[in-house]
C-alpha cells in the first residue's frame, strides 16, 4: 500500500515540479494540494472534536454526580459516548493519515531528487554544518503550530497546560527528528504543512463556528463546579506517598501469609470488627489489614494488637499489590472484583476470595451485574442472598460458590450498643436520612416532609448521606441557611456516630440500605418516599427473587409519592401511639432475613479458621 502511495505521490510532485520548474515551490504546492485533497476528513475531524466539547459539561457533571467512583465514572461515559454517537478513535484518523502522507513523501522526494545534486536530498544528520538548521526550523514550525492549536483548536483548547505542553512536546519531538534524520525536502514539506494546518484551522473554524456547537457559558460553569468539588477532596500528601512506599514493601517482604483484609476506608472495620476479634480469640493467626484510608482507625487498633499487621495502599497502587497478592484467604468488602480495576492475583490461582456484606440489601438490584461472580465465597446476611445467588447462578450458567449462612455483624455490634441507649426520653425523634442518588428527598420533597414535621412539637435530624454532601455542597449550604433558626431541626453532617440512626423514633428515608437495620435493631418502624430506585443491574427484572428492599418495604414501613406527602404527619402520630406497625411486629420478621443473630463474628471466624486448616491439610497431602 504505501509502495502504491510513493508512487503515486512521486507521480503527482514530478508533475507539479514540470509545471514550476522550481523544487521548494513544487513542495509547498504538493503540501497544499494534500490539504485541499484531504479537507473532507479534516472537517470531519473537526466535527467529532466539536462533539467532544460539546460533551464536556455533562462529563464534568458525571465527574461531580460519581466524583471518586472512577469506575462508575468510566460505565457512564461510555454510556454517554454511544448515545450520542460520538466516536474518540476519530481524533487519532489524521495523526494516521499524516503518518502514511510522510511515507509516501519520503519515496516521492527521493524520486524527484534522484540523479540530481541538490540540498533538499541531503541527510541534516549526516551532512552537519548549516544543514542542522533544519532541525531547528522543524521544530519550530511545530511550536508556532501548537501555540496556534492552543487558541484555535476547540478540543486542544479546553486541555489543561500540562495536556497541551505534552501534546505540543510530542509534535515538536517528531518534527526534530524528522528534520534531522529525513532528506531536507521531506524536512521542508513537514515544515510547509505545520504551516498550512494554521491556515486551514483557521478555515474549519470559519465553516463550523465552535461557538454554534458548544456553549462555552455552561462548559465554564461545569468546570468551575468540579473544580469546587476537587477542593473539597483531601490529597494524598509527600508523607503519605512515603509511607505508602514502605508499607508495600513490607507487605511483600513478608512471606506465607495466611489472611488478608482488605477495606477502601476507615468505615468498613466496623463490618469485619466481630469476625477480627473472634479470629483473635481462637486462633494464633497473624491478620494482615489493607486498607486504602490512610486515616484508618486500624492503624490505632494496631498498637494495641500485634497479631494485626496494617498496611496503607492507595487505590493506585492497590491494583498491583492485588494482582500480586499471595495468601490463602482474601477477605473484602468490594463489589465487582476482576470487572474493573482491582483482580485477582495472577501469583496464586487458589487464593479464596471471601466477600462479606457491607449492606443488607439484595444482590441482583442495587449491585451491578456480576458483582459477585469471581468471588469463591459470600457470607450471606440472609436467605434472601443465598436465594438470589444460587438463581444468578442458573440464570447465567455460573459455577456454584461457597455460601455461608453468616448472618451480619454490624447489626449485631448494633443491637448490643443499641442495648445502652435505648431509653432516651424526651421529645419523639424523627430523622430523615436520605440516600444519595438523582431524585432523593434531599432533591425532590424535603421542604414538604419538614415543613408537616415542624408544625409538630417534635425534634427533626435531617442526615444527608456522606455521598451527596460530598457532592451538593452548595445544595447542602443552601438547606441550612433555609433552616437556620428552627430550634427543633438538627441538620447532622458528623458522619463519625450513628447515635442519631438508634436513637430517633422514626425514620424517614427513601431507598437507603439503612432502613432495613434501623428496623431490626430498633423495631421502629419506617416511612417512605418512592423516589426513582437505585437500579445498577436492569436485568434483576429476570428474577423470581424480589428485591429485599422492595419486598420488605410494607412491612417495616408505610410509602409515599414525592409529589404527595401531605399525610406524613398523620402517620408519624399513629406509628408514635404504636397504632401503626407496632414494635412486636416488626421484630417477628427480623429472623426472616438474618442469619444467627448476635453471633455472625463467630460464624465468619469459624469459617475462616476451618477453611485454612483445610488448605494446610490439602498441601501435606
Amino acid at each position: 500500500m504505501f509502495v502504491t502511495a510513493s508512487k503515486f505521490l512521486g507521480f503527482l510532485l514530478k508533475q507539479i515540479y514540470y509545471w514550476t520548474e522550481n523544487y521548494i515551490m513544487a513542495i509547498t504546492l504538493f503540501t497544499l494540494l494534500t490539504k485541499i485533497i484531504l479537507f473532507p476528513v479534516s472537517l470531519w475531524t473537526h466535527r467529532n472534536s466539536l462533539a467532544m466539547v460539546h460533551l464536556m459539561p455533562e462529563l464534568n457533571r458525571l465527574k461531580i454526580k460519581f466524583y471518586g467512583d472512577k469506575d462508575a465514572i468510566a460505565e457512564e461515559t461510555q454510556l454517554l459516548y454511544r448515545r450520542e454517537g460520538y466516536h474518540p478513535l476519530l481524533g487519532t484518523v489524521p495523526m494516521f493519515i499524516q503518518l502514511g502522507l510522510l511515507i509516501g513523501v519520503i519515496g516521492a522526494v527521493r524520486e524527484l531528487l534522484a540523479g540530481q545534486e541538490s540540498a533538499l536530498s541531503c541527510y541534516p544528520s549526516l551532512a552537519g554544518g548549516i544543514m542542522l538548521f533544519m532541525p531547528v526550523v522543524a521544530g519550530l514550525s511545530a511550536l508556532t503550530l501548537g501555540l496556534a492549536q492552543n487558541r484555535l483548536n476547540p478540543l486542544q483548547r479546553e486541555q489543561s497546560k500540562a495536556g497541551q505542553w505534552m501534546t505540543n512536546g510530542l509534535s515538536i519531538g517528531i518534527s526534530l527528528a524528522l528534520g534531522a534524520f529525513v532528506p531536507v525536502g521531506v524536512g521542508f514539506y513537514w515544515i510547509a504543512s505545520n504551516l498550512l494546518t494554521i491556515v486551514q484551522q483557521l478555515i474549519l473554524n470559519a465553516v463550523m463556528k465552535p461557538e454554534k456547537y458548544v456553549d462555552y457559558r455552561e462548559l465554564e460553569k461545569s468546570r468551575q463546579e468540579l473544580a469546587e468539588m476537587d477542593s473539597l477532596s483531601t490529597h494524598v500528601s509527600k508523607e503519605d506517598k512515603q509511607r505508602e512506599k514502605a508499607d508495600y514493601k513490607r507487605f511483600f517482604s513478608i512471606a506465607n501469609k495466611h489472611l488478608v483484609f482488605y477495606s477502601e476506608k476507615s468505615g468498613y472495620y466496623r463490618n469485619y470488627r466481630a469476625v477480627i476479634a473472634e479470629l483473635l480469640t481462637r486462633s494464633n493467626l497473624v491478620i494482615h489489614y489493607v486498607t486504602s484510608d490512610p486515616k484508618d482507625i486500624i492503624f490505632e487498633i494496631a498498637k494495641t494488637q500485634p497479631r494485626i499487621k496494617p498496611y496503607y495502599i492507595g487505590e493506585t497502587r492497590l491494583i498491583t499489590l492485588m494482582m500480586k497478592m499471595d495468601a490463602d484467604i482474601v477477605v473484602m468488602t468490594m463489589p465487582d472484583l476482576e470487572t474493573y480495576h482491582i483482580r485477582r492475583s495472577y501469583i496464586r490461582k487458589d487464593i479464596e476470595y471471601i466477600y462479606l456484606f457491607h449492606a443488607m440489601v439484595s444482590t441482583h438490584m442495587i449491585y451491578r451485574k456480576g458483582a459477585f461472580d469471581h468471588y469463591d465465597t459470600v457470607f450471606c446476611v440472609g436467605p434472601h442472598h443465598i436465594r438470589e445467588i444460587r438463581e444468578t447462578e442458573r440464570l447465567y450458567g455460573l459455577p456454584e460458590k461457597r455460601l455461608v449462612e453468616a448472618g451480619y455483624t454490624l447489626l449485631d455490634d448494633l443491637l448490643v450498643q443499641y442495648g445502652d441507649r435505648k431509653q432516651i426520653g424526651g421529645k419523639p425523634r424523627i430523622l430523615i436520612a436520605p440516600s444519595h442518588h438523582e431524585g432523593n428527598i434531599m432533591d425532590s420533597c424535603l421542604q414538604g416532609i419538614v415543613e408537616q414535621l415542624l408544625s409538630e412539637n417534635w425534634i427533626i435530624i435531617i442526615r444527608p448521606h456522606p455521598q451527596y454532601v460530598r457532592r451538593n455542597p452548595r445544595r447542602v449550604e443552601e438547606i441550612k441557611r433555609l433552616y437556620d433558626g428552627q430550634k427543633n431541626l438538627i441538620f447532622e453532617t458528623d458522619f463519625s456516630t450513628n447515635e442519631s440512626q438508634y436513637t430517633s423514633d422514626i425514620l424517614i428515608t427513601d431507598w437507603s440500605g439503612i432502613s432495613m437495620e434501623y428496623a431490626f435493631v430498633t423495631h421502629n418502624p419506617c416511612i417512605f418516599i418512592d423516589t426513582p430506585m437505585k437500579i445498577l443491574n436492569p436485568e434483576y427484572t429476570r428474577y423470581e427473587c424480589v428485591p429485599a428492599l422492595l419486598d420488605i418495604r410494607d412491612k417495616i414501613g408505610v410509602s409515599f409519592h414525592p409529589e404527595d406527602v401531605a399525610g406524613i404527619a398523620e402517620a408519624v402520630k399513629r406509628m408514635l401511639s404504636g397504632t401503626l406497625l407496632p414494635a412486636e411486629e416488626i421484630a417477628s420478621i427480623t429472623a426472616q432475613y438474618v442469619y444467627h443473630l448476635g453471633e455472625s463474628g463467630r460464624v465468619g471466624a469459624r469459617y475462616i479458621i476451618d477453611s485454612l486448616k483445610a488448605k494446610k491439610e490439602q498441601r501435606k497431602g
